[in-house]
């Protein structure tokens, strides 16, 4: 299983099911684009967040939302569209989900605070572009690393 980082913009509004069993689940479409020689590609990949434990977050999240999402990649799948083209899937389970400080948001202002909301339930907020506020975690421990990263340690 592979962890990624996706940024994107949802495709349309999250929507909200439950399984049988009574679980529920949450799933959204977040298009990135990457750049092949002068033509932009876009590629959607499905996002499922299991439980409640994005509730806050999610309820803030529209079509065209800026979104950064961390998780594990699913293996791919594939199906038959309506021309009788094989199509790929992709999908990821989110582990974390953030606002993207890159992108247009209809969300109210919030004194330029960024929420960020962790699969260990523990939320915080910080000034986008700050160096000294922004603590990357661990993901599915919630411990932030002990070292700053600064632009002299980057080696571009």
């Amino acid at each position: 299983m592979f962890i990624v980082h996706l940024a994107g913009h949802l495709g349309k509004d999250p929507e909200t099911r439950f399984t049988p069993s009574g679980q529920k689940v949450t799933t959204f479409n977040v298009a990135t684009n990457q750049r092949k020689g002068k033509e932009d590609v876009t590629v959607w990949v499905r996002v499922t967040v299991w439980g409640d434990k994005f509730d806050k977050l999610i309820s803030y999240l529209k079509k065209g939302s800026a979104v950064i999402v961390v998780g594990k990649l699913q293996p791919p799948t594939s199906y038959t569209d309506k021309e009788g083209r094989t199509q790929i899937t992709l999908e990821v389970t989110a582990e974390m989900i953030e606002f993207s400080p890159f992108g247009k948001t209809d969300r109210p202002s919030e004194g330029n605070q960024q929420q960020n909301q962790h699969d260990d339930g523990h939320q915080t907020a910080h000034t986008p572009y700050s160096k000294s506020s922004y603590s990357p975690q661990t993901i599915g421990q919630g411990n932030a690393f002990s070292n700053q990263v600064d632009d002299d340690t980057l080696p571009f």
